[in-house]
């Protein structure tokens, strides 16, 4: 309840909060899963779409297996030029 609380005092609305928690969950597991750091997963998402991918398609990608998730990120890295 205290998470709520804190986002009506920042403004943000429950769905906004969602999607941030799990685009910075899913930054966090593309790491892990390719042995990044935090910040170079972000980056390396950033420079080859994964991370746009992650934010428009938030909705349908937060209801699937989170290893199917990454697995699709690092395809769309792929695809614009990634090469891990």
């Amino acid at each position: 309840m205290m998470w709520y609380a804190l986002l009506n005092i920042l403004d943000m609305n429950e769905e906004t909060h969602n999607k941030i928690r799990f685009i910075t969950f899913m930054i966090a597991q593309f790491a892990k899963a390719y042995k990044m750091d935090k910040r170079k997963a972000y980056l390396y998402l950033r420079q080859y779409g994964g991370f746009d991918y992650l934010k428009n398609h938030w909705w349908a990608l937060h209801i699937q297996n989170p290893f199917w998730v990454e697995r699709e990120m690092f395809a769309v890295c792929r695809k614009n030029g990634g090469l891990r």
